[in-house]
């Protein structure tokens, strides 16, 4: 691995904002489910993890909830009564939903013709579409990741790898106009070809970013430097990367990293674990290695752990690691050794299991889903065959707890509950959302004849709670996309055509 020379980019910014900013985009899919067997008390979930100074409210910053991606909110959602939903038809492709503190979604979509990458404002009370704005079209992975910052701007990547700063303004005429208010150009540290996949915010304010061939970096917005660390070569990128206070966790197709920022702004490694990556990659899945986004939790501050699968055969295990890791010995010049609590077999009930998804994680608790057999209308380029060819989709959840000494973990409850939608706890109710399938689920069927259902799984025992019918065939297919609750208690879920709003029933 090597370190790149710090170099100074190309930095604009709108006449309409006098504010230097940025802005990243990109679009995403991932899955859950459950029905309980085993039982046993919450005993409560949290802490949230702490409020990043740089991005939106935790529960609906990222697509993940919040820069720990933790899948989270705070917030009630709708509950196992009566509900009612509306769509937003948009003919795209919506992993991505966000709130700002003026309650509006923003939501970043890739179009079903052109896979184009496309922000949209929606009105919170009746879902129109407000204003629009299409960037520049980079690889599926590069149009998929992305946050809304503490000014209600979405930041993301384009295929230009410029680091934008979309903003939302409404207009004289009563209008909303969707722009680019600041531009950061990462062309510097990315070598043609490569392109933006995860971004988080450090503390600082930095953005860090990961690229698809494996370069980490930082972008100073104040300064417009942009510096670089290249990962072990031939290690890829398939997933976004969290950021904590103090460190930032990368997951390649071979091992999960953490980093932390140098003296100058560079990042640096502060240990490094390698996984079982299996034979190849499981139907179901987008890549071959792990599926999930790291996610960062604990029952202290919510940061003590990070978490991610493997991608073994033919179960999959959950893996689980203290940030502080080992510490090197004095005067070495090596980084610090992975510190693993727990590492367990997953999703057993089924004879095979993966996953395209993060993980619920929040106290002692994970919560890992099974996208094994998810028939995904299309696959990244390059992605290679899968091993096997095809694959039935059964769905269902497993959770985890950690043991209280910190030195293990035990499996809590298995459920079958077919989860079409990556899920996500809510610290508000201690109730899990998710949108689950049922019927024909080959590649026509789940376009044409499943039925997708809204659905409330209670995460003490696995236990489905209610289910309410939303639609059959794409319009209602999740895509195992993540649903984000706001503070109203709404669910937005995006779909493979646009996004649905889930609400109580008046």
């Amino acid at each position: 691995m090597s370190s790149r020379v710090p170099v100074p980019s190309r930095l604009s910014r709108s006449a309409r904002s006098p504010r230097l900013r940025l802005t990243a985009l990109l679009t995403a899919a991932a899955a859950f489910g459950a029905v309980g067997s085993a039982s046993a008390d919450t005993g409560g979930f949290g802490p949230l993890p702490p409020q990043n100074p740089a991005t939106a409210a935790n529960g609906v910053a990222t697509m993940h909830g919040d820069s720990a991606s933790s899948d989270t909110t705070p917030y009630a959602g709708p509950g196992t009564g009566a509900v009612s939903s509306s769509r937003t038809a948009l003919a795209s492709a919506c992993p991505t939903v966000v709130i700002g503190s003026d309650g509006y979604p923003v939501t970043l979509c890739t179009t079903i013709f052109g896979e184009t990458p496309t922000v949209h404002l929606l009105d919170p009370h009746s879902g129109d579409d407000l204003a629009s704005l299409s960037v520049a079209k980079g690889n599926l992975f590069g149009g998929v990741y992305s946050y809304l910052d503490n000014d209600n701007d979405l930041v993301l990547v384009d295929g230009d790898d410029d680091l934008l700063r979309v903003g939302h303004h409404l207009q004289s005429n009563g209008n909303w106009e969707l722009t680019v208010d600041q531009s950061l150009s990462l062309a510097s540290v990315i070598p043609s070809g490569d392109s933006v996949v995860g971004l988080s915010p450090g503390w600082d304010g930095k953005v860090w970013f990961a690229t698809q061939d494996g370069v980490v970096g930082t972008a100073d917005t104040a300064t417009g430097v942009v510096r670089a660390l290249d990962l072990p070569a031939g290690e890829q990128v398939d997933n976004s990367i969290s950021t904590v206070p103090g460190y930032t966790a990368v997951a390649t197709d071979h091992a999960l990293y953490l980093l932390t920022e140098g003296p100058d702004g560079t990042p640096q490694i502060d240990w490094r674990a390698a996984y079982d990556r299996g034979p190849g990659r499981k139907p179901g899945q987008l890549s071959w290695g792990t599926g999930a986004t790291p996610s960062f939790f604990g029952p202290g501050n919510g940061t003590e752990y990070v978490t991610i699968t493997d991608n073994a055969a033919p179960h999959e295990n959950l893996l689980v690691y203290t940030t502080a890791g080992v510490p090197a010995p004095a005067g070495s010049a090596t980084p610090s050794a992975p510190a693993q609590v727990c590492a367990t077999p997953v999703l057993t009930q089924y004879p095979e299991s993966g996953t395209e998804d993060a993980m619920i994680a929040s106290g002692d608790s994970v919560f890992v889903t099974d996208t094994y057999g998810y028939p995904y209308p299309a696959l990244p380029s390059g992605a290679p065959a899968s091993v096997p060819s095809s694959a039935s989709f059964d769905g269902g959840m497993t959770r985890v707890d950690l043991n209280p000494a910190g030195n293990g973990c035990s499996v809590v409850w298995n459920s079958d509950v077919a989860s079409a939608a990556l899920p996500r706890l809510s610290l508000g109710d201690d109730r899990i959302y998710t949108v689950t399938a049922s019927g024909p689920m080959g590649l026509a069927g789940s376009d044409t004849f499943a039925a997708y259902h809204y659905a409330v799984v209670d995460p003490a025992t696995g236990a489905l709670e209610s289910s309410s019918l939303l639609g059959i065939g794409l319009l209602d297919n999740p895509l195992q996309m993540t649903g984000t609750t706001g503070p109203d208690g709404t669910l937005y879920q995006g779909t493979e055509t646009g996004v649905l709003a889930i609400r109580p029933s008046s």
